[in-house]
Parts: C-alpha cells; sequence; structure tokens
C-alpha cells in the first residue's frame, strides 16, 4: 500500500539526508519521480516552488506535498476514492502526514541520542575526518537537485544534461514548450535570467521577487493565456 512505502521512503531519506533541504531535494525527487513514479517531473518541480515560498524548512515541506501528490495520483487510490473526492482529498492529507512524520521520526531520535557525544567528540580525529568526507559529498548532492530540477534527466543520466538530445537542458516542466507558446517559453526564460541576475547582482529580496514573479504569472498564464 503506497501509505507504508511513503513512510518507508520517507524515513530512510529522513535518516541518511545530510546536508539540509536543498541536499534532501535529489533523495526525494529520485524516489518519487525516478524511482517509485509517484509524480511526473513537471509536479515535483511544483512541489519545490511551492515548498520554497511557503514557511518552514523546504525539505519537510516538500516530503509534506510530495506525500499527498503521491497518495491522489495512485491508481489504487484513484480507482477506490475516486467518486468520492473528500475521501481521496483526505487520503491525500494523510500521506501528507506520513511522509512528513517519516522524514522527521529517525532524524529526532538518533540526534537526541547523538548529540552528547558528537559535542564531546566534535575535536576527535576520527569525527573531523567524518565531516570533512561529508562535506564535499554534500555540495555533489546540491548541485544534483539543481540539475534534477533544470532538466528532464534523472539522477542516473545526469552526464547527459547538457546535449542536444536533452534540449540543451532546458526542461519543458519547468520553462514550458517552445512548440507550443514561443511567448511563454520566452517569458520564462527571461524571467529566470532577470531573477538569476538580479539576486546575484543587486541582492534583489526573495519575498518581493516571488510576488512579482507570481503577479507576472497571474497576468500572463492566467489573464492573457500564453
Amino acid at each position: 500500500m503506497i501509505l507504508l512505502r511513503l513512510f518507508w521512503v520517507f524515513s530512510y531519506i529522513g535518516l541518511f539526508n545530510f546536508g539540509g533541504g536543498y541536499a534532501m531535494i535529489s533523495f526525494i525527487q529520485s524516489e518519487v519521480v525516478s524511482d517509485n513514479h509517484w509524480m511526473t517531473q513537471s509536479e515535483f518541480t511544483d512541489i519545490v516552488a511551492i515548498s520554497q515560498m511557503t514557511p518552514g524548512p523546504i525539505g519537510i515541506n516538500a516530503a509534506t506535498y510530495s506525500g499527498y501528490t503521491s497518495v491522489i495520483n495512485d491508481a489504487w487510490m484513484i480507482e477506490t476514492f475516486g467518486d468520492t473526492p473528500m475521501l481521496l482529498g483526505f487520503m491525500g492529507v494523510l500521506g501528507s502526514v506520513i511522509a512528513t512524520f517519516g522524514v522527521i521520526w529517525l532524524p529526532f531520535f538518533v540526534m537526541i541520542l547523538v548529540s552528547k557525544i558528537i559535542l564531546r567528540y566534535k575535536d576527535h580525529c576520527i569525527t573531523t575526518s567524518i565531516f570533512e568526507t561529508l562535506r564535499p559529498a554534500v555540495v555533489g548532492l546540491l548541485v544534483s537537485a539543481s540539475l534534477c530540477l533544470l532538466t528532464d534527466i534523472d539522477i542516473d543520466n545526469i552526464g547527459s544534461a547538457l546535449n542536444i538530445e536533452s534540449n540543451f537542458g532546458i526542461s519543458e516542466a519547468n520553462f514550458g514548450k517552445a512548440e507550443q507558446s514561443p511567448i511563454g517559453f520566452a517569458l520564462s526564460i527571461a524571467i529566470f535570467l532577470v531573477v538569476l541576475h538580479g539576486t546575484r547582482r543587486y541582492k534583489w529580496s526573495m519575498i518581493y521577487t516571488l510576488l512579482a514573479c507570481a503577479a507576472i504569472g497571474i497576468i500572463a498564464f492566467g489573464i492573457i493565456g500564453l
């Protein structure tokens, strides 16, 4: 059953996550999109965007939204509760609770048990060696998460991220399809480049940037219909 599978998957994601919420993104993407096919890359990209805009750690938020989306996309759930949208929605909420609990319960108890030991032996050669080795691994996970969100590839095909066959690394899930809506595609690319430049060079406020982009999206894609 998908609820038990969700609990198992997010439990070991939480246990083996190092590097915070952004490093967790590649773990979640690998499980819910590539391995279990509980959602599409486009849906996962939307989940990451919403997780960043809502209060709370992005990793836990992503687990919450992934749990809901995975349950309401499940074929057995749709067949069983599809005629009663309220029940299907309730099962989706239950999936959110299970995924969220799964991702936090093991780290919570493990950190309580080992925190005193880590603080006592934080300068020991074994402890420092472990963290020196984990540091580049965390950087790799962060880069992996970025590439997984930017492109259509999964984590096993990361080497072909920027070739012609993969559309030069541009994913339809994130920027739309040029053949279907050239203006909308161009606008998405323009927003990406402007926000990247503005936040890097001029240190734009993330809150105001997100609000401005949301307003542009409402006008361009909602009202005008690009």
